[in-house]
């Protein structure tokens, strides 16, 4: 698809066919969403991708929502809480490459993320959030342009996920993102499209003037 397609025409779907996601297929889609941006480029991002019978786990950890059984599969978006995981080799490669001009700069960098690693945990939690968050969203787009649909969810039971798939304490369970081929004549692609505030109304130029509630 033209960039503007898969945009404008991914939704949100609950309706899925019985086809199968093939592993390379899969693996296709995360070649692309590696590529997402991050928080100084340190993606703290994991992906558990859960199909089969581990669905009805998942499902009963989401609430019970029944697309969660239908799709061929369902992405959990963990992120790492702790910053410096991966920030000696990223830094390295950014020193290698000449994004940083010094090994001082890129002790003063290591620095700052160590910083951050220290930082209280509701400001490492919205800092995982944020990143990986970027990457679900690259998910959902990479995954259409091969014709696969997807819903993101944020209702889930976070405890009983990392309890029921082992999920360790220090990694964020930020949402959940349901795929599947779409059944034909799927309702949430036959509708018409939900309201879309226009671009007039959420751009502010210059200055921040909200639209009365």
């Amino acid at each position: 698809m033209e960039f503007d397609d898969v945009i404008q025409t991914r939704r949100s779907v609950h309706q899925y066919s019985d086809a199968d996601i093939d592993d390379e297929t899969l693996y296709d889609i995360f070649e692309d969403v590696r590529y997402s941006p991050s928080s100084f480029n340190l993606q703290p991002w994991e992906f558990l991708v859960v199909r089969g019978d581990d669905l009805e786990d998942l499902q009963s950890v989401a609430y019970g929502q029944e697309h969660v059984t239908d799709a061929a599969a369902a992405v959990v978006v963990l992120g790492t809480l702790d910053p410096s995981d991966h920030a000696e080799r990223v830094t390295s490669d950014l020193l290698e490459k000449g994004y940083l001009p010094s090994e001082e700069a890129a002790e003063a960098r290591l620095d700052t993320v160590d910083g951050l690693a220290d930082a209280d945990s509701e400001t490492r939690r919205l800092w995982t959030a944020q990143s990986s968050s970027l990457a679900a969203m690259t998910l959902m787009h990479a995954a259409w342009d091969r014709g696969i649909a997807s819903c993101p969810m944020g209702g889930f039971d976070a405890d009983a996920l990392h309890e029921t798939f082992d999920v360790p304490d220090d990694y964020e369970a930020v949402m959940l993102v349901t795929l599947g081929y779409p059944e034909d004549e799927a309702a949430d692609l036959e509708r018409p499209r939900k309201f879309r505030r226009s671009a007039d109304e959420i751009v502010h130029l210059d200055e921040f003037d909200p639209v009365a509630r």
